[in-house]
């Protein structure tokens, strides 16, 4: 800033906050850090309602309990609701200061799809919401300003671009270019395994290598891209997905140096038996598409969300398998009443039979022959459909309630897309 004092106050409705420049400079608030580019008092009242200069005093007439949140998100990373205060307007005061959506906690972002929801506003962009004065043009300027440093915002750019499909045009470009690789990798590998393949592999062996090349080559390059510009390169190595196309990808580099180094893969033994079964671990690539699909995006968040539930589940089936086979196992062959059906000659053996009659799928490989465990397994069947569809609820009402809020998400997205392409 090319005036006033070193000291710089913020007048959020009569509550005042005293600052340096350096830390006016650096502020998270984009609104607040524009202050320091400002070379003119005019350009000053652009950005706030009134400004003192003896004081070096800038005034907002906005809500200060609103802000004072909005300043705890700036000292701990957290932004919740105000008590009492109605969603869309402290969503229309985040606007107003620089934030977003995605800056609020995941209770209250899911608070917000709601209340937008029910008054109808499942495609409201977020520069849609009313603003006051020119507050809407300020909000849909770039995110950072001048704050952040142009090769990080390329870094940013880049990153959107790889991790965020919904991003831009470009982002939907690359996530198509991806989709076709992954489908193109997955058909091969399912035909890999067919009778014919070798013969017709070795007629177009250099067909088959330039595809395989190409796969590869696409997913080495992605996946290095996203690790290169991705914030945290340790949160990066853990995802699971992240994990799977490094060693889905790694084989196909150790089989080419063992073949340079003229080393056929039969001859690797237990070696070639590991790149063979890493090899194969191409197919969770389908994982991949969770990024484009909602459908399978609705399928990832409903079970992190229910992973009670399951646990509850599955707690039900062991407990009821242990109990109904052990009595299986009793009841079938351990009595020897005279007849004794080896296909109960164990426990373990027994609760096979346990869960493919509690699950009502009955491939009638193992069945009772004596009247108790015909009984037995009667109470099995009925007790199993009751067991399982306890949980089932919860999990279905999550299940859509997941899918109502991605379903919103997705929407917004398309129309902020569709304003950044006529703009």
């Amino acid at each position: 800033m090319k005036f006033g004092k070193s000291i710089c106050v913020l007048n959020v409705g009569g509550t005042r906050y005293a600052f340096t420049r350096e830390v006016i400079r650096d502020f998270p608030l984009r609104r607040v850090s524009r202050l320091h580019a400002c070379a003119s008092e005019k350009e000053v009242l652009e950005l706030c309602d009134d400004y003192d200069r003896d004081r070096n005093e800038f005034f907002f007439d906005r809500h200060a309990q609103a802000f004072m949140f909005i300043m705890l998100y700036v000292r701990s990373g957290k932004l919740r609701f105000v008590p009492g205060v109605c969603e869309l307007s402290f969503y229309t005061e985040m606007l107003y200061w620089g934030l977003e959506s995605a800056h609020l906690d995941f209770c209250c972002q899911k608070r917000l799809d709601d209340r937008m929801s029910e008054i109808g506003l499942d495609t409201l962009s977020e520069g849609e919401l009313p603003l006051s004065g020119d507050d809407t043009q300020n909000a849909a300027e770039p995110g950072d300003g001048e704050v952040a440093s142009g090769r990080a915002k390329w870094l940013e750019r880049v990153r959107k671009t790889f991790e965020e499909p919904n991003s831009s045009v470009v982002a939907q470009l690359l996530a198509s270019v991806s989709v076709i690789f992954v489908i193109i990798s997955m058909v091969m590998l399912c035909a890999s395994t067919l009778p014919d393949w070798k013969t017709a592999k070795r007629n177009t062996v250099e067909e088959h290598r330039i595809v395989e090349a190409v796969c590869i080559g696409w997913f080495t390059a992605e996946c290095m891209v996203r690790f290169l510009v991705a914030k945290d390169k340790w949160d990066f190595l853990r995802r699971p997905l992240n994990v799977i196309d490094v060693v889905a990808i790694t084989p196909y580099y150790v089989t080419m140096a063992m073949a340079g180094a003229g080393l056929p893969g039969a001859g690797l033994g237990a070696a070639g038996v590991t790149l063979r079964v890493l090899r194969m671990m191409r197919v969770f690539w389908l994982m991949k598409l969770a990024r484009h699909f909602m459908g399978l995006q609705t399928l990832g968040l409903t079970l992190r969300r229910c992973y009670r539930e399951m646990v509850m589940l599955l707690v039900f089936v062991f407990v009821a398998m242990a109990i109904y086979s052990a009595l299986a196992q009793l009841l079938e062959h351990g009595l020897d009443l005279g007849t004794r059906n080896h296909d109960y000659a164990s426990i373990p053996a027994a609760a096979w039979w346990v869960i493919i009659s509690m699950t009502t799928v009955g491939y009638g490989d193992v069945y009772p022959v004596t009247i108790g465990g015909r009984v037995l397994g009667g109470v099995c069947v009925v007790s199993g459909i009751v067991l399982l569809a306890l949980p089932i609820t919860f999990i279905y009402h999550s299940f859509v309630q997941c899918y109502h809020e991605l379903k919103l998400r997705s929407a917004r997205c398309t129309r902020s897309l569709s304003v950044d392409i006529l703009q």
